[in-house]
C-alpha cells in the first residue's frame, strides 16, 4: 500500500527559540490511521499544524512533508490552498476558539466550501445541511450560533467542516478533550464510522489512549519533540518497549483500570543536546545516556525505539527452574520448570494458593536457595549463592514475618546499617546519613531516640518498614517481597503497600511481589504469574489475566476470590 503522507526529518522551531519538533519522520499509508501520543508540550499539535502549513508566521519548519509526491513545506500559501481542506484537512481542538461566535453554523461550514470548491452559495448551504446530517445533527442546528450548542455538538460541527471538501487525509487534534463520557464515545464512534464510509486516511493526536486504541493502527510516541517509539498500536499498548511509553500507559485511567495513578516521575526538563531527551526521568538510565542521544532503531518486526539500551531491559530471567524437597523420603516438587522475566521498573505479582511453590521460587531467584536445575540470570550474570544480594544495585528480599527477619536485640540504626557495615561501604558518617535518609523515606522518625531503639520495642508495622529500609540501603534493582503485608492489620497493610509502591515509582526498582491476596495483586501489579502445584500456569498483563483468564486454575482462583 502506497503512502499518502511522508514526513522526513521535520524540525519545528518557534520564533522564540523553542524547538518543538526535532527530526521527526513517519509515513501514513492510504486508508491507515496513525496515532501520535505524548504528554502536553511534546510537540503533537505542532506536527499537525506544520503539515497544514499553518506555522509559517510563528515558526521555522525544516524537512519534507510529502503529500503523495508534493512537498507541502516548500509551497507558498497560494499553492498550499489547493491542498488545504481539498486534500488535507484538520479537526481542531477547542471548538469555542475555532468557531466564529457571530456567524451561524451553516454560514461557517458553507464559507469553507465556497472558498475551496467551485460551487454556488445555494449549493454550499445545501451541502452544509447534508454534512450536519452526516455527523448526526438535525438541520435546524445549522441556524444556531456556536454558544447555543453543547461541546459534543460543536465537535461534530468541526468534523463536518473538516470533511466538507472530501479530503483524503484528515488530521484530528484531541477530538474528545473536555467531553463527557457519552459525548466522547459518540465522537470516537462517529469518526471511525465516517472513515470506514469515506476511506480517508487519518492522523489522530490525543493524550486519551482509549481513543488511540479504538481508532489507530499505528502509533508514534513523542517526547520533547522526539519520537521515542513507533509501531503497531495494539502491540505498543499491550507491551511498550520504551520506559516513557510505559509511563504514559500506566497513567491512563482507561487502560490502567486497577492500579493507583502515579504518573511518570520527574518533570520534563531541558538537558544537554548530546544526552537522551528522557534521561532525567528514566529508571534504567546509564552513564552513556548522558552523553549519547539515541536514534530510532528497530527492536523487532514493525517496532522501533530510541533507547541506548534497546528499550526496556530484562533485569532478571529464570528459565526452567526445578526444585524438589524430600519429605519423609517422599519427593515434593516445589518448582516444576518455572520461568519468569522481570523487566526494569515493573511490578510482577506471583500469585497462587499457599503451598503452590511461590516462596521457594522467590528464594531461588535471589540465590537464597539453589535450584536442582534451570538457570537464573541477573543482568547477564548467573545467580549463585549470595552473589547478587551482597552487592549494591543487585537483588534484595523482604520476608513475610518482620519479627523474625529483623534481629530484635539490635537497634534500628544497626539493623538498617548492617549491609553497609558488611560491605565496608563508606565511613561511619556516610552510613548513618544513609540510615537517616531511608528512615525518612519509609516515614519513620530519624531522631537519635528512634535510632537507638531496639527492634523488639517496635510494632509489627514499624519493623516491616525497618525491613524495607534495610533492603533498600544497597539500592537494589530488583526487590522480592514475600507476603510482606499478610501479618499486618488492614490499615497498616494499606500504608505499607502504598509506601512500597511510592518508593518503587520514585526510585525505579522492579518488584516481584509474592502473595495469595488477589485483591492486592490486582491493585499493585503490572503483570502477574499464576502458580499452582509448583508450576507457573499462566502469566501476562494484569488486566488481561484478571479479566480474561485462559487457564482453568486461574478462573477457579478468581471466582473464589471475587
Amino acid at each position: 500500500m502506497e503512502n499518502i503522507l511522508e514526513v522526513k526529518d521535520l524540525f519545528v522551531t518557534y520564533h522564540g527559540g523553542v524547538e518543538a519538533v526535532s527530526k521527526v519522520s513517519f509515513q501514513v499509508k492510504k486508508g491507515e490511521t496513525l496515532g501520535i501520543i505524548g504528554e502536553s508540550g511534546s510537540g503533537k499539535s505542532s506536527i499537525a499544524l506544520a503539515v497544514m502549513g499553518l506555522l509559517k508566521d510563528k515558526a521555522d519548519t525544516k524537512g519534507e512533508i510529502l503529500y503523495e509526491d508534493t512537498d507541502l513545506n516548500s509551497l507558498n500559501d497560494r499553492e498550499l490552498n489547493f491542498y488545504r481542506w481539498n486534500k488535507v484537512s484538520m479537526v481542531f481542538q477547542n471548538s469555542l476558539d475555532i468557531l466564529n461566535p457571530v456567524l451561524d453554523i451553516n454560514t461557517q461550514i458553507a464559507e469553507s466550501i465556497i472558498e475551496h470548491q467551485n460551487i454556488s452559495k445555494l449549493e454550499a448551504y445545501r451541502k452544509s445541511e447534508e454534512l450536519l446530517k452526516m455527523v448526526g445533527l438535525q438541520s435546524h442546528w445549522g441556524k444556531k450560533y456556536p454558544h447555543m450548542l453543547s461541546g459534543g455538538m460543536r465537535q461534530r460541527v468541526l468534523i463536518a467542516m473538516a470533511l466538507a471538501c472530501d479530503p483524503e487525509l484528515l488530521l484530528v487534534d484531541e477530538p474528545t478533550t473536555a467531553l463527557d463520557p457519552v459525548s466522547k464515545n459518540e465522537i470516537v464512534n462517529l469518526i471511525g464510522k465516517l472513515q470506514k464510509e469515506k476511506g480517508f486516511s487519518m492522523i489522530v493526536i490525543s493524550h486519551d489512549l482509549s481513543v488511540i486504541n479504538t481508532l489507530c493502527s499505528k502509533i508514534e510516541v513523542l517526547y520533547r519533540g522526539n519520537v521515542l517509539e513507533e509501531g503497531i498500536a495494539k502491540e505498543i499498548l499491550d507491551e511498550p518497549a520504551h520506559t516513557y511509553t510505559r509511563g504514559l500507559i500506566y497513567s491512563s485511567l482507561e487502560l490502567n483500570v486497577y492500579q493507583d495513578l502515579w504518573g511518570i516521575r520527574g518533570v520534563c526538563e531541558e538537558g544537554k543536546d548530546s544526552a537522551c531527551v528522557f534521561y532525567s526521568r528514566c529508571n534504567q538510565r546509564k552513564e552513556q545516556c548522558c552523553s549519547c542521544r539515541p536514534t530510532l532503531k528497530s527492536v523487532g518486526k514493525n517496532r522501533k525505539v530510541a533507547c541506548n539500551r534497546g528499550g526496556i531491559i530484562t533485569l532478571l530471567e529464570a528459565k526452567d527452574v526445578k526444585k524438589t524437597y524430600m519429605h519423609k523420603e517422599n519427593p515434593v516438587e516445589a518448582c516444576k520448570g518455572c520461568s519468569v522475566k522481570i523487566r526494569s521498573g515493573e511490578i510482577v505479582s506471583l500469585i497462587g494458593q499457599s503451598g503452590s511453590g511461590k516462596t521457594t521460587f522467590g528464594k531461588i531467584l535471589c540465590g537464597l536457595l539453589k535450584g536442582d536445575s534451570g538457570s537464573v540470570i541477573f543482568e547477564g550474570e548467573e545467580v549463585q549463592g549470595n552473589n547478587v544480594t551482597c552487592k549494591k544495585k543487585g537483588i534484595q528480599m523482604v520476608f513475610q514475618d518482620p519479627l523474625s527477619s529483623t534481629n530484635g536485640k539490635l537497634t534500628v540504626e544497626e539493623v538498617i546499617r548492617e549491609p553497609l557495615d558488611i560491605l565496608k561501604d563508606g565511613d561511619k558518617e556516610y552510613r548513618k546519613r544513609k540510615v537517616m535518609e531511608l528512615l525518612e523515606e519509609v516515614q519513620l522518625p530519624k531522631e537519635e531516640y528512634f535510632l537507638n531503639k531496639k527492634c523488639n520495642e517496635l510494632s509489627g508495622g514499624q519493623r516491616q518498614r525497618i525491613a524495607i529500609a534495610r533492603s533498600l540501603i544497597l539500592e537494589p534493582k530488583v526487590l522480592i517481597a514475600d507476603e510482606i503485608s499478610s501479618m499486618l492489620d488492614p490499615s497498616t497493610k494499606a500504608n505499607i503497600t502504598r509506601l512500597l509502591k511510592e518508593l518503587q515509582n520514585r526510585k525505579g526498582f522492579s518488584i516481584l511481589y509474592i502473595t495469595h491476596d488477589l485483591y492486592l495483586a490486582r491493585k499493585i501489579s503490572d503483570r502477574v504469574l499464576v502458580m499452582t502445584e509448583g508450576k507457573v500456569v499462566e502469566q501476562g498483563n494484569v488486566v488481561k489475566v484478571f479479566q480474561s483468564p485462559r487457564e482453568e486454575y486461574t478462573k477457579k482462583l478468581l471466582v473464589n476470590a471475587f
